[in-house]
C-alpha cells in the first residue's frame, strides 16, 4: 500500500505566484491548445469547455478548463491587489506590427 497525499474536504489553500509562474501556466494552456489544433476540431468542441459540465468533457478539454479557471483566479487575485496591467500587444495589420522571428 502507498499513501497519496491530498487535500482535505472544502479546503482553501492560499498560495503566492510569481509572475514567472503565471507565464509558465499561460504557455501551458497556449501549447495544449495548438496539440489540440492539429485534430482539427470543432468550434463546438471548444465551445464546450465553457458551457458542459467537467464530467462531460475529454482529458485535453478538462485540462484546459482546468488550466483557464487557475489564470482567471490568479488575474482576479492580481487585480484585487492593484498588482495587473493591461499591456497593447499588436496584431498582424497593425501600424508597427512586427512579425515574431525565430532566433
Amino acid at each position: 500500500m502507498i499513501k497519496a497525499k491530498e487535500l482535505k474536504e472544502n479546503a482553501l489553500v492560499q498560495i503566492q505566484v510569481s509572475k514567472g509562474y503565471y507565464l509558465m501556466v499561460k504557455m501551458g494552456i497556449f501549447y495544449l491548445i495548438n496539440n489540440m489544433m492539429k485534430n482539427n476540431p470543432s468550434q463546438e468542441y471548444f465551445n464546450n469547455i465553457g458551457s458542459k459540465s467537467y464530467d462531460e468533457l475529454d482529458d485535453d478539454q478538462k485540462l484546459v478548463k482546468t488550466m483557464t479557471l487557475l489564470i482567471a483566479e490568479i488575474e482576479l487575485q492580481a487585480k484585487n491587489q492593484n498588482l495587473y496591467v493591461e499591456t497593447d500587444v499588436l496584431e498582424p495589420g497593425d501600424e508597427g506590427y512586427v512579425a515574431p522571428t525565430e532566433d
